[in-house]
């Protein structure tokens, strides 16, 4: 019986929805040739990670056995599939595969960290296939909201694997390639070990619907407003930013797009050939020119962004374009879960302006990128796999989608980020758990999640910071009163005098009947005078925050 195994392990997106990291594996344990699919990044929130630019996994265990890492496989360039793979390139060093347009994008993030865009190899679509080791890959055209998404056929000595990637079958999806259920059981036919599965919509009970059906309805919401008209939605949604411009061009409107990622995206769409046919633009300096009544503005920021088009459309201006009352504002996309405040907060702004804000509540102006339950089932059927894994989703979802493959008669289990299942039987085997995390990007560098930082901020955040300063002689007696700084505290306390000097006074007595042994040891010295600022804090204002102590001694 041979020793080699099939394994597959993921560092990401497996519990989670985002910070997508797949590994493959074949070969001896411990000794496996590997493969990654996707390196994707999540993004932050002021709650749990204040500061942060980026959230990455902590690929640690792959970066350690990187000479046994044969490539990269990109399924798409959503952020959360495509994001880490410039921020991370130099842990791994291995060439990127992408098909066109994902490669388009992989090379610009790859220029923009000093990175070799010749590092992303292009590669045509099934049946074209790439070797590597003991790996076969091929990328299967199938439909998501951006263009090229590929579900890739992972053929190994142990099997066929499907990684679907991100999809959802829609038979006319406006830009890229359309579902085509004949092409997917015939690389299905001659059996499929696992499938890997996008759970995302599993709990979602009606059929997904097709991008086409939106145009009409967005037409006429267009064509019946009276002032400007403003629509946001993914940059990377390539079809719907062309279904909204096509709106906008059949109710006689110029279109202005605003933000610097749609309009990378539309031009990495038209440079790889996906775009052929855009309505013509304007830019936002000519559009004074045009009566508002004329115009449509396509914008960033559906997630309610800071920095994005929208957001500062909401705030005043952006680009010399500002809503006023009268126009409409359209959010033609879903809110993902954690955006909700910054997206009610536009919408608070624009209502104050007057400007009337249709949301994708009434499902008229918004279809889903993932496939829904009934999909799922759909592709199950198509596939017929003798193992079924779910991937891209919650606990709940992988769950949910695990016991619809169970009902199936499908082998089924939920493998967590960390949890490496052995795909080489007739069912998935765990094979043990690897430790994983998140990695950071705040500002110009990466930290660790459990490194202290992004704790430490958050409590200075929740309590407030105060520095002591003390200094004392060449006898170690003090010199002077120590004194005390404050940073996001109340000025008075319950005593009605301020906390500076109640803090200060309380500091000082300890300072006057302390030991020569206190005195003479730092570390005792700054324990000592951390305790007090806090309880002074405690007894005053009801808080105890952060205190940093400053002991400095004349020599």
């Amino acid at each position: 019986m041979s020793s080699e195994r099939l394994i597959y392990l993921p560092l990401g997106g497996a519990g989670e929805i985002g910070m997508n990291a797949y590994v493959y594996g074949y070969g001896e344990p411990g000794k496996e040739r590997l493969i990654l699919v996707d390196l994707g990044v999540a993004f932050p929130d002021m709650d749990s990670t204040p500061g942060v630019d980026l959230i990455m996994p902590d690929i640690s265990w792959l970066a350690e056995r990187a000479d046994q890492l044969e490539g990269i496989f990109i399924t798409h360039a959503h952020e959360d599939h495509i994001g880490a793979v410039a921020h991370l390139y130099n842990r791994l060093n291995v060439p990127v595969y992408a098909r066109a347009f994902t490669a388009n994008i992989a090379r610009r993030k790859m220029e923009e960290q000093g990175h070799d865009p010749e590092a992303v190899v292009t590669i045509s679509p099934w049946p074209e296939v790439t070797k590597l080791g003991p790996f076969t890959v091929g990328a299967v055209p199938i439909s998501h909201s951006i263009p090229e998404s590929g579900g890739l056929v992972i053929d190994s000595p142990a099997g066929r694997v499907i990684h679907t990637g991100d999809f959802k079958l829609d038979a006319n999806p406006i830009v890229g390639e359309a579902f085509d259920p004949d092409l997917w059981a015939e690389i299905s036919k001659d059996g499929v070990q696992a499938l890997i599965c996008d759970s995302t919509n599993v709990f979602s009970q009606h059929a997904g619907r097709s991008e086409s059906e939106l145009g009409d309805n967005i037409t006429k919401l267009i064509s019946e407003a009276s002032g400007m008209v403003a629509a946001t939605t993914f940059a990377s949604n390539v079809a719907r930013v062309k279904t909204l411009a096509e709106a906008a061009d059949r109710a006689g409107r110029s279109i202005v797009l605003l933000g610097r990622a749609m309009r990378r995206m539309i031009e990495a769409a038209i440079e790889t050939g996906v775009l052929t046919d855009f309505p013509k633009v304007i830019q936002p300096e000519d559009a004074g020119d045009i009566p508002r009544e004329n115009l449509m503005l396509i914008t960033t920021g559906s997630q309610g962004e800071r920095r994005a088009a929208t957001a500062q459309l909401a705030r005043g201006k952006y680009r010399g374009m500002e809503m006023k009352e009268g126009d409409l504002f359209l959010f033609s996309s879903k809110t993902i879960p954690g955006n909700e405040k910054g997206v009610i907060w536009i919408i608070n702004q624009f209502s104050e302006k007057g400007v009337d804000v249709v949301d994708d509540s009434s499902g008229l102006y918004h279809v889903s990128g993932h496939a829904n339950r009934p999909d799922l089932e759909r592709m199950h059927e198509i596939v017929k796999p003798k193992m079924l894994i779910p991937m891209h989703g919650e606990h709940r979802h992988l769950r949910q989608h695990a016991r619809l493959g169970e009902a199936k008669g499908i082998a089924s289990t939920v493998a967590v980020n960390g949890c490496m299942l052995d795909l080489s039987g007739d069912r998935p085997v765990n094979a043990g758990y690897v430790e994983t995390g998140r990695t950071y990007l705040d500002g110009s560098v990466k930290i660790g999640a459990l490194d202290g930082i992004v704790r430490d901020r958050i409590r200075m955040a929740l309590n407030g910071h105060v520095v002591v300063t003390a200094i004392l002689d060449e006898e170690d007696e003090p010199l002077g009163e120590p004194w005390v700084d404050l940073k996001g505290l109340p000025e008075l306390g319950q005593s009605n005098a301020p906390l500076v000097d109640v803090m200060e006074e309380d500091l000082n007595q300890f300072m006057m009947r302390a030991g020569k042994k206190t005195l003479q040891d730092d570390d005792k010295l700054e324990l000592e005078l951390k305790r007090i600022a806090r309880q002074t804090a405690q007894n005053e204002i009801g808080k105890k925050p952060e205190v940093t102590v400053v002991v400095s001694r004349m020599r």
